[in-house]
Order: structure tokens, then C-alpha cells, then sequence
């Protein structure tokens, strides 16, 4: 088996219905490259890592990493990130939602050295995202996004998404700076450091769920707005702090109002 120039790391929970599909179309649009994925799973009680283990026995170029006792999507991501040789790192979602199309124009960014990350975007021209099941979740993702860029100090219309690639030395170099926790591993490689990376964004449509459920729920927001209002104070102590505290004040009501709404049905 020829050596990887690109693993792409799955950290997943409960998606065993998603795995071959997933794979399916990573071959198809991976054809004749030299590619593998490592699916990082956090111990899911639907047998994902059972899925997984099938698939490695027949398909080499296909990797399971099994964690117990320890979730969460940023930790499972460096984990696997850390855990490979290729040069290129792409990370996307195990839930069939990120086109896998946007890898070609990815990794061709960072072949070609025009960045040290590429990041699929849905509010670049030609993106969407449709994928979100409500109007509700749309305001939720958009308002973090405010948010998020006010600590950025390059340009980049989608901070939250979770579908990017990267050199690895480059992850490499800021591995030891990540929080680890919470789920929006992109905006904290990009907030490491002081020192910007160059980006490229390429057009991605969101798509819609195909099994499962989504991850969104009152813990993931509360962490988002805990590392909001942590990388803010750390960077701009007055100005962005306060916007962080107003954001991460609005979703700690829409936790409150999720729960509300669970509870009175």
C-alpha cells in the first residue's frame, strides 16, 4: 500500500449507519490518490467501531481509533490527528453532511502551498446551508459565527465550520496550544496563536442528515461560549470580551429556552 498523502480524520459518535456510506464516497471522489481515513470513536454503544473494523479488514486504507472514558469531538480530532504520517490532514464530520467534492479544490490549495489551511465554507459563493434542520439552528449558527470572527485576525466567512485540511506540520505546530474541549476544533487551531495562517475557503453545500441524530445539544453551546469568552479575555481583554459575553450571554438563553421547550413537552 502506497503511503497516504492525506488521512482524513472522522471523529464520530453513534454512526454506524453512516460508516460505509461515508467511504463510499470518499473512494469515489479520492480516486487515484493516495489517501486513508481514521475514524475516531468515542466508545458509541450502536457498534460504529464494530462497522469500522469490518470495513479495515477488507479496505487497508480504512482505520478505526477507539477511545474510552474520555468524548469530545476537538480531543478526538487531535487525537487522530497526531496519530498519522501523511503530510495533509483533512477532518469532516461522520454524519454524510459535508461534500466530500470539496476535498479536490482542499487539498489542491495546500498541495500547491496558496495555504496552510483550506476550510469548506457555506457563506462563500456557491455554498449553502440548507443542511440546518430549522430556522432556529440557522440563528444559532450564525450567531456564533459573529462571534467567532470578532477574535480572527484573517479573514474567514465560516469560523464554525467543521469540514477543513491542513498541513500537518502545521497542526503539528499548535497541537500542544488546543483547549481540547468542545466541539469547534477549527476556530481554536485558528485563534492558537498570534500568528495567522493563510486560508483558503472553498464553497461547500451543507448538506441534510442521512441517520442519526445531531450532537447538538445545551452542553456543546455552553462550551462554545466558555472558549469564546476564555481565547476573548486572552486576546482583546475590553472590546471583544464584552462582544463574547453578549453572545455567549444569548446562547446560554437559548440553552435555557431548548430545555424549557423539552421539558413542557
Amino acid at each position: 500500500m502506497t503511503a497516504p498523502e492525506i488521512s482524513i480524520i472522522i471523529p464520530c459518535y453513534n454512526e454506524v449507519k453512516n460508516v460505509a456510506p461515508l467511504v463510499n464516497a470518499l473512494e469515489t471522489v479520492l480516486s487515484g490518490m493516495a489517501w486513508e481515513v481514521v475514524f475516531v470513536d468515542d466508545n458509541s454503544p450502536d457498534g460504529t467501531m464494530e462497522a469500522v473494523r469490518q470495513l479495515a479488514q477488507q479496505k487497508p486504507y480504512v482505520r478505526g481509533l477507539l477511545r474510552i472514558g474520555r468524548r469530545g469531538l476537538s480531543s478526538a480530532v487531535i487525537e487522530g490527528a497526531l496519530s498519522v504520517s501523511a503530510p495533509l490532514i483533512a477532518v469532516m464530520d461522520g454524519d454524510l453532511q459535508h461534500d466530500e467534492s470539496c476535498l479536490h479544490a482542499m487539498i489542491a490549495a495546500l498541495r500547491d502551498d496558496q495555504a496552510d489551511i483550506a476550510v469548506a465554507s457555506r457563506h462563500v459563493a456557491g455554498g449553502s446551508n440548507e443542511g440546518l434542520s430549522n430556522g432556529w439552528r440557522r440563528f444559532l449558527s450564525n450567531s456564533g459565527i459573529w462571534a467567532a470572527r470578532q477574535l480572527l485576525n484573517v479573514p474567514l466567512t465560516d469560523p464554525m465550520s467543521g469540514f477543513f485540511a491542513i498541513k500537518r506540520s502545521v497542526f503539528t505546530d499548535r497541537a500542544a496550544l488546543l483547549d481540547g474541549k468542545g466541539f469547534k476544533i477549527l476556530l481554536d487551531i485558528m485563534i492558537a496563536r498570534s500568528k495567522p495562517l493563510r486560508v483558503k475557503e472553498v464553497p461547500m453545500a451543507f448538506r441534510d442528515r442521512a441517520h442519526g441524530e445531531s450532537k447538538l445539544d445545551s452542553g456543546v453551546m455552553i462550551s462554545f461560549a466558555q472558549m469564546l469568552a476564555k481565547h476573548s479575555f486572552r486576546r482583546r481583554p475590553v472590546p471583544t470580551y464584552s462582544a463574547a459575553t453578549l453572545i455567549g450571554s444569548g446562547l446560554l438563553w437559548s440553552v435555557w429556552r431548548l430545555l424549557s421547550r423539552k421539558r413542557s413537552g
